[in-house]
């Protein structure tokens, strides 16, 4: 590991400007994929900044809204009472990802800024556009098995690994942030990128921003929601996909929908057509399967991901029928 500079402001403007005015620093919380990056020479910052010291450890009620601030582990989140009972989609989001001991060391703000698992992208001897720009994809005409079938571009074929942001991006979550030039609010849908031309830049944040807190508007969806996870072991394990599925159902008809994949995109991808398709429909495994066909419209597989078009569909209709209570 390269050697690095080490800070642990207590103060927010500090660590902000620590980061904005180095552009070799990064921010640090947890560490549990920043850490592993730095070892395997991935990343390799020469100043980091810890912000533990911050204030944003809290889960709050607001009006309208729970508010949880960046510094809060994943285990907190998951276990917490209000988000347990007004967004049980984020908690089972959680409890679905990594390890009990990770899920205590990693931060809601740091879950958001993971990096992709592909396997190019972690073995430096092999060519990797988000990794080192202009070097090629290696997925593409490699071993690409867990990769992307929508969003992707010819630079960059890698899939988003967070559990968490699915269930985020289908809540209409929004991101609070801060930096340099003041706070800003950005829909969660927003903040992760897709590919295009510049696969190196995971998000939106500009130089540093710091991601201070996470807004969950209360909604209609409690009741009959369900995040389906589907991956190679039962632990431990990244999604090949995963589906995160609310309904608001009056007398057996869907009102309204939220759903959102994982492991199909360089980020969370919000299934805004299908949707559509849902609202004002009886609540049937028909009408699942019709959505999920208008989900699938303009998915691509590659060599060895093409078993993905057709776990993805029966994917969504399993999470539908689970949340509405008729699997």
């Amino acid at each position: 590991m390269k050697q690095f500079q080490y800070m642990r402001p207590t103060k927010q403007k500090a660590a902000t400007d620590a980061v904005a005015k180095d552009p070799t620093a990064l921010f640090i919380a947890g560490g549990t994929n920043l850490i592993d990056l730095m070892k395997r020479e991935v990343m390799q910052p020469e100043k980091l900044v810890d912000i533990n010291m911050l204030p944003l450890k809290k889960i709050e009620q607001r009006n309208g809204s729970v508010r949880i601030g960046a510094l809060v582990s994943n285990s907190a989140v998951a276990e917490d009472r209000l988000i347990v009972e007004k967004f049980p989609l984020l908690s089972q989001a959680l409890v679905s990802g990594a390890s009990a001991q990770l899920r205590n060391m990693a931060t809601v703000g740091g879950n958001m800024m993971q990096r992709t698992r592909c396997y190019y992208f972690y073995d430096t001897a092999l060519p990797c556009n988000k990794r080192e720009p202009g070097s090629g994809c290696g997925a593409i005409e490699g071993i690409n098995d867990q990769h992307a079938i929508f969003g992707f571009s010819e630079n960059c074929i890698a899939v988003n690994p967070s559990d968490m942001s699915v269930a985020l991006a289908a809540l209409d979550a929004t991101v609070l942030l801060s930096g340099p030039k003041g706070e800003r609010r950005i829909p969660f849908i927003d903040f992760h990128r897709l590919p295009g031309d510049q696969p190196e830049v995971d998000t939106n944040l500009m130089r540093g921003e710091l991601i201070v807190a996470v807004d969950v508007p209360e909604s209609p969806y409690a009741q009959n929601a369900h995040y389906l996870k589907v991956r190679e072991r039962a632990s431990f394990a990244f999604a090949l996909v995963s589906v995160a599925a609310a309904l608001d159902i009056q007398n057996n008809t869907i009102q309204s929908a939220r759903l959102a994949m994982g492991g199909v995109a360089h980020k969370p991808w919000r299934l805004f057509d299908a949707e559509k398709a849902l609202a004002g429909k009886p609540v049937s495994e028909e009408s699942f399967w019709q959505a999920a066909e208008v989900a699938m419209r303009g998915a691509k597989a590659f060599e060895h991901n093409a078993f993905k078009l057709k776990l993805a569909p029966n994917s969504i209709v399993q999470a539908l029928k689970t949340a509405a209570g008729i699997a």
